[in-house]
């Protein structure tokens, strides 16, 4: 199984010893709001709380170095949901770092082919 899918995998089901095995201990998330950097612990905390659910997600490149995803993203506090590119480095077979970027989309978005 592939870094990315074995990560969103734990995530999704809120396994946290899953994903305290897939990411790096030196791992620095790089966010796209909030001017902040979150560490291995951060991650580990949000997982399985529900505050980021996410469909339609997909590998776009993935190799020993990098990987590319790209999903959408809703959130438990009502905020807009977001189409999210992400970057992600990896080491030692890990996720070392990770950068999202993002674009919010219209309150009456739909996923096409949805309805």
């Amino acid at each position: 199984m592939s870094i990315i899918d074995a990560y969103n995998e734990a995530w999704l089901s809120g396994n946290v010893e899953a994903l305290a095995e897939i990411i790096h201990d030196d791992f620095e998330f790089n966010p796209h709001v909030g001017g902040v950097v979150m560490g291995k612990s951060d991650i580990l905390a949000f997982a399985g709380m529900g505050a980021v659910t996410s469909e339609n997600e997909r590998t776009l490149f993935e190799n020993s170095d990098v990987g590319v995803t790209h999903s959408i993203a809703h959130f438990a506090n009502g905020s807009t949901s977001e189409a999210v590119l992400a970057f992600l480095r990896f080491k030692d077979g890990k996720i070392i770092s990770m950068e999202t970027g993002a674009t919010p989309l219209s309150d009456d978005y739909k996923l096409v082919g949805s309805e």
